[in-house]
């Protein structure tokens, strides 16, 4: 007997008795978490042992996961993040799509099939799986990574095609009648339910939450956080638009909410075995019958479809001067078609411009397509990338959303404790470096920080040090630590830095580039080991602190002075005024501690 014809309990216990056995087993044959799901659903759906028979509407609860996994990417994304990716979204995702849907009706119609549906299908491959990459993205921890973001960026205007590719498919219809829906009347509703959720983020949501908490009942704050998530879907479709978008909406609307945390914490849980649930349906999706009646046709047109698309998705990468490693990564994690062909064939089906066959062939197409996905990437991450010599392509800094008014410039082992210590007094600097990898951990372990090279001006303009109060240049190369020293004084004359210095001589190049505290980075653990040494010799312990005090401001003093007369151009032991400044306050720093030390005797 089918599982869902019993108790929704034995339903429910089905379902996670079948995740729990097979995802843990494909991660430890190393085959990843969503070919488990896919597995398993293959396994108990109605093309295995028949325990369920209803996967589309399995599929179609799940969806929520996508959608929950949206809204917390949106709570990442503060709307003015969203404008600086203006570009990606609707220049890159618009090049993308519309060459590829070229390229599929070019397939199509090589199949014999009539223009209208090779559109049809090509429009519905076009569209990728938004649950299968932001999984993987996840699982990589790159969604917030440069190229991440790009992949996100082409993920969100496949969200805004929704209405346009529906609205094509009502006017391919052959059965088209009076009391059809007009097409401005359409775009009209998807722009109106739109604005009712940004205005509902801007004026309400906030206040609700701040009402909410004032009762203390933590599992109300999360019955309010379900139903912002779920009220933006619902209202999106109600639009004719994407559930999914809809809860980013939400979630961007809410980025700078002082909720956010709460938010995301609250949504988690439900994402993970949502999302879970949805692979598991699209593999009970998986109609055997059919693939085995036409595995011809479907299994050429599998790889013909995801061929073509990754190709297209390939060239255009490479076109936007990305280098061959990262453009095929996005080709091959990109190159499946996506949860929306199922809406789209379904309607195009329902208006008759394909017949059911037809349906059931570009269903199994596109299923058979994420099906394959994980696998793919699996070996191309195992055979490919192994193979390959990798070359760093020089990427766009980080898009800074949020101003401070200090800034770090450097987060290796020297910033992060200059960050760390102002963290925990409640300072939330804006935080750069180089190092992209360096920032992704950061960014797992919930360091805000960003991707940047801080010696371009243009990246300390976004950082906004014309309106900072303090910069501190952590960084540990000379060179590039004075340069932006001296660019940050030249945009900000009123600015105050504290640099990290290498040795003395770059203090005194610090000192004329326009820092106003240079510390030595060894100067000080230096002196600590030096004041541990007399203590093991046997020396008193206050004399011994007094001592370290006195060597500490008379250094600093005199560095200020040969800070003065140091010239670059002269060599180190060749300028006579900074080698009798130098002779000077070690005769009077000696003199000062012998005095502290005759106070001992």
């Amino acid at each position: 007997m089918a599982a869902e014809g019993a108790t929704p309990l034995i339903s429910v216990v089905t379902l996670l008795a079948a995740a729990v056995i097979a995802v843990p087993l494909f991660k430890r044959l190393g085959l990843g978490s969503i070919l488990g799901y896919l597995a398993a659903g293959l396994v108990i759906g109605p093309f295995g042992l028949g325990l369920f028979s209803d996967p589309d509407g399995i599929i179609h609860i799940a969806e929520l996961g996508v959608v929950m996994f949206l809204f917390i990417i949106g709570l990442e994304m503060k709307p003015s993040h969203i404008w600086g990716l203006r570009n990606h979204i609707f220049c890159l995702g618009a090049f993308q799509i519309f060459s590829a849907i070229a390229a599929l009706m070019g397939i199509g119609l090589l199949y014999g099939l009539s223009w209208q549906v090779a559109f049809v299908a090509a429009s519905g491959f076009v569209l990728t799986s938004t649950a299968i990459v932001m999984q993987e993205l996840n699982d990589r921890g790159d969604i917030t990574s440069p190229r991440g973001q790009q992949i996100v960026s082409i993920l969100l205007f496949e969200d805004l095609l929704i209405v346009p590719l529906l609205a094509a498919v009502a006017f391919l219809s052959p059965n088209k009648t009076a009391s059809g829906v007009p097409i401005w009347q359409t775009i009209g509703l998807a722009a109106g339910s739109i604005a009712v959720l940004v205005a509902a983020g801007l004026w309400l949501l906030n206040p609700l939450f701040k009402i909410l908490a004032k009762t203390k009942a933590r599992e109300v704050m999360t019955a309010a956080a379900l139903l912002v998530v779920l009220g933006a879907a619902l209202l999106m479709e109600y639009g004719g638009l994407s559930m999914a978008m809809g809860a980013f909406v939400a979630g961007v609307l809410l980025s700078e909410s002082s909720f956010r945390h709460q938010l995301e914490a609250d949504i988690e849980p439900f994402r993970g075995l949502l999302l879970g649930l949805f692979f598991l349906g699209v593999g009970m999706s998986l109609n055997l019958s059919v693939v085995f009646e036409n595995w011809i046709l479907i299994l050429s047109g599998v790889i013909a479809f995801m061929f073509a698309k990754g190709f297209c998705i390939y060239i255009v990468a490479r076109l936007t001067k990305k280098k061959h490693p990262n453009a095929l990564d996005r080709a091959i994690i990109m190159a499946q078609g996506g949860e929306f062909a199922f809406v789209l064939f379904s309607a195009a089906t329902g208006q008759g411009v394909i017949d059911a066959k037809i349906q059931a062939n570009l269903t199994a197409i596109v299923v058979l397509s994420m099906v394959l996905t994980p696998l793919f990437i699996i070996i191309h991450k195992k055979y490919i990338i192994p193979r390959q010599t990798y070359v760093q392509e020089e990427q766009e800094h980080d898009h800074i959303d949020a101003l401070h008014p200090t800034i770090i410039i450097g987060l290796g082992r020297y910033g992060q404790i200059v960050n760390h210590l102002l963290m925990m007094t409640g300072c939330h600097p804006t935080v750069i470096d180089k190092d992209a990898n360096l920032i992704a951990g950061m960014k797992k372990r919930g360091i805000k920080s960003y991707y940047g090279d801080a010696t371009r001006p243009e990246l300390l303009h976004a950082a906004g040090i014309e309106s900072a109060e303090l910069l501190v240049v952590a960084i540990n190369d000379k060179a590039q630590a004075t340069h932006i020293v001296e660019l940050a004084r030249k945009m900000n004359p009123q600015i105050k830095i504290i640099a990290r210095a290498y040795d003395r001589l770059h203090v005194f190049d610090l000192y004329n580039a326009g820092a106003d505290i240079q510390v030595r980075e060894t100067f000080d653990s230096a002196l600590r080991t030096g004041k541990k040494v007399l203590l093991a010799m046997g020396m008193d312990k206050e004399i011994v602190e007094e001592i370290g005090t006195a060597y500490f401001y008379r250094d600093r003093h005199t560095i200020k002075q040969m800070a003065e007369v140091y010239n670059p151009k002269i060599e180190r032991f060749k300028n006579e005024e900074l080698l009798k400044l130098a002779l000077e306050n070690d005769q009077e720093t000696m003199l000062e501690i012998q005095q502290i030390m005759n106070k001992e005797h």
